[in-house]
């Protein structure tokens, strides 16, 4: 399978689920359902609208899920770009070889600040890859180093491996910072999607235990419940939908969702107090399926004391900063998160 350089680009995130070609169409039935009058595409931002002629819906499941992991990533950018480098450390409980990509901007250079970066993909797919252009880049701008781990999917790996490999990661950081050259005491987490509520299940667990900067969570999976309620018509309607996430959910669970619980320390939005999490930043659009949680998760965080910095986007679907980087909300979403990430990590 081969994608042009928009496809490739828009597979940053969660994009890449549509390029198996897999899908049906579940447009017109969530509407009928829904009783809806009006088109979701009339509520998406005329600069992101045009793209989504080209992509079918998809509902992701077993029937399609090889199908999706099938596809090609975006290739590394070539010199003079920083070059990515792949590791092999002491990953969670039954992975003794976890492999990290580790993006360096200075080598040979002492007390930098650090990035674990966690990738999306529903819990089900995806890889370091996927990110691995946009990472280069944010390297160089922000003279960070990036660590991004390929941690276990589900089904086949349910919870809580995927959580213990991107733990593991953070636990590598910390004990290698002086040969990676870093500051432990300025380490930051970085996700989309499923991996934004991996790093917040992260930062959950390393609580108390190990000391992270900042958290910038992009459109974040942060709860299992929400696919235990049919959305809105025109929310998740595009890109990442409730089928989808509810497939993700079941898979990393070992079972469907249920309103009374999940395995502690699976779903962050169940955990009982969110106090001693690190500021936070959380950037949603208003017709992504995750927009309800994530604005959920953010007034905890305030409730809980937890400095936290919101950005809800009219008019934009999941991934829209990926697959339409130059559209103006996205060109603004973008500078919001690095622009927290900057000044966080840069600070003494």
């Amino acid at each position: 399978m081969r994608l042009n350089r928009r496809d490739l680009a828009a597979m940053s995130f969660s994009a890449l689920f549509l390029a198996s070609g897999a899908h049906a169409d579940t447009t017109s039935s969530t509407l009928e359902s829904a009783g809806a009058t009006f088109d979701p595409m009339a509520l998406v931002d005329p600069e992101l609208r045009p793209i989504l002629e080209q992509i079918p819906p998809l509902d992701l499941g077993m029937d399609n899920l090889q199908a999706v992991r099938s596809v090609q990533f975006p290739p590394a950018l070539s010199l003079p770009a920083i070059q990515p480098l792949d590791r092999f450390i002491q990953g969670g409980a039954g992975n003794p070889r976890l492999r990290v990509v580790v993006i360096d901007p200075a080598p040979k250079g002492n007390n930098k600040p650090a990035i674990l970066h966690i990738h999306g993909g529903g819990l089900v797919v995806g890889k370091p890859e996927v990110a691995i252009p946009e990472l280069q880049q944010l390297a160089a701008e922000l003279g960070t180093l990036v660590v991004s781990v390929d941690y276990r999917l589900a089904p086949e790996h349910p919870f809580p491996a995927g959580l213990n490999d991107a733990y593991a990661a953070l636990v590598w950081m910390h004990g290698s910072a002086e040969e990676l050259g870093i500051d432990p005491a300025r380490i930051a987490l970085l996700g989309e999607s499923a991996g934004a509520g991996l790093a917040a299940a992260v930062s959950l667990k390393a609580r108390h235990v190990l000391p992270i900067r900042f958290q910038a969570l992009r459109y974040p999976m942060l709860d299992d419940r929400t696919a235990l309620h049919t959305p809105p018509a025109h929310v998740g309607t595009f890109i990442w939908n409730w089928q989808s996430n509810a497939f993700g959910w079941a898979s990393v669970l070992g079972r469907k969702p249920v309103m009374d619980a999940a395995p502690e320390g699976a779903v962050p939005a169940r955990a009982e107090s969110l106090h001693g999490l690190p500021p936070t930043w959380i950037g949603v659009g208003t017709l992504d399926l995750f927009a309800q949680e994530s604005m959920a998760f953010a007034a905890r965080l305030v409730e809980a004391g937890v400095p936290v910095e919101m950005s809800v986007v009219p008019g934009a679907y999941h991934g829209f900063d990926t697959m339409v980087p130059a559209a103006r909300i996205s060109v603004n979403f973008i500078a919001s998160w690095k622009s927290a990430l900057r000044r966080v990590l840069q600070a003494d």
